[in-house]
């Protein structure tokens, strides 16, 4: 059976109460932390507590996501905690080494994680103290290079996102049927949908001004949602995903997942081809390792907007047709693909008439 685990949120609340609480009473031995998670309860294994001086202490705990697969797992969370005569506020959060800032100079330290830091600290905290907290994540900025954050903001770190501090692992037809019965709620009242492909497609479509209930997440079911949606009465799908994941829907592979089938680079060639590029143009394609070394490329070579329309009408084609074959209805299918900046690099003319339609109708 599957082991739950908790989020990152949870581990750096952790630390900051246990450093807290150490600061209080040097002399008590803490080796576990209870938490409220809102609404759930936890108790969270702390590794090391010490005081810095009489005024700071430091702790650390261990990230531990269950049985999912985070790469996260095992990483060390600090939380430099110090405490001064009252200020403006009670409780003053920062970014240290390794949690990540947004383009603003905040720490990236999202909605739910400070619910939990003030959930479990605000009533520790004495009335003539402000207390600041310091998370340090040590291999922040490593992590982070294995993530898109930098593309939506994110800078120099990993950021305390979630909406939930229990880290529940799925099977994967568990996480199919939980999408599944997720799109059937929303086409109730949305005919015209959107699908995020990749973590941080929801991201594009708010840019976009795309309104919240018409966006399902798909994970790595492209195919079978699909042809979900057009069972249950959808008129139209835009599928809005990193041009890295999405594009495999070209060479008719409906699963994202990196684990199964790739041949993106051989996709992205056959569209080299199309667009009207040299031999050469094609091997130098090949020879690159990942999709988003052959778009810079392409970009250089001044053949990224020819190769990335091609593939983008390509997706359009194929996933309309994969609905036909599956589904015996029709979907039409609009498709956007952005780079690892976040930046739009093609659109298909359904996707373009799909957000000028929105646009007129607010």
């Amino acid at each position: 059976m599957a082991n739950t685990g908790y989020t990152l949120p949870v581990f750096a609340v952790a630390s900051a109460k246990a450093a807290f609480l150490h600061l209080q009473n040097p002399l008590e031995m803490i080796s576990e932390v209870a938490l409220d998670l809102l609404p759930d309860r936890a108790t969270i294994p702390v590794q090391q507590v010490a005081n810095i001086d009489v005024d700071s202490a430091l702790a650390i705990t261990l990230s531990d996501p269950g049985d999912n697969l985070d790469l996260t797992r095992n990483t060390p969370i600090w939380a430099y905690v110090k405490w001064q005569e009252r200020q403006t506020e009670p409780l003053i959060l920062e970014a240290g080494e390794g949690l990540g800032k947004t383009p603003s100079g905040d720490p990236a330290i999202y909605r739910y994680a400070r619910r939990l830091f003030e959930a479990n600290l605000l009533p520790l905290i004495p009335a003539d103290k402000t207390i600041t907290i310091s998370i340090i994540l040590p291999e922040g900025r490593q992590l982070a290079q294995r993530t898109s954050n930098e593309a939506f903001g994110i800078l120099q770190g990993l950021s305390l996102l979630g909406t939930s501090g229990i880290s529940q692992p799925l099977s994967t037809e568990e996480h199919l049927e939980e999408l599944r019965h997720n799109l059937q709620i929303i086409v109730q009242n949305r005919k015209d949908l959107v699908f995020c492909i990749g973590s941080h497609g929801t991201h594009i479509a708010q840019d976009l001004g795309i309104p919240e209930n018409a966006i399902a997440q798909a994970g790595n079911w492209v195919g079978p949602l699909l042809v979900e949606a057009g069972l249950r009465g959808a008129n139209s799908v835009l599928l809005l995903g990193y041009q890295g994941k999405l594009i495999k829907l070209a060479g008719g592979i409906f699963n994202t997942s990196s684990h199964l089938a790739d041949a993106k680079l051989e996709i992205i060639s056959a569209a080299v081809v199309k667009a009207g590029g040299s031999l050469e143009n094609l091997r130098a394609v090949l020879d690159t390792k990942t999709a988003d070394e052959a778009y810079k490329l392409l970009v250089e070579i001044g053949l990224a907007s020819p190769v990335f329309d091609i593939l983008a009408e390509t997706i359009s084609e194929k996933a309309q047709k994969y609905v036909q074959k599956y589904g015996n209805v029709f979907l039409k299918i609009g498709v956007i693909l952005f780079d690892r900046q976040g930046k739009i690099i093609a659109q298909t003319a359904i996707a373009t008439e799909w957000i000028a339609q929105l646009k007129l109708a607010k």
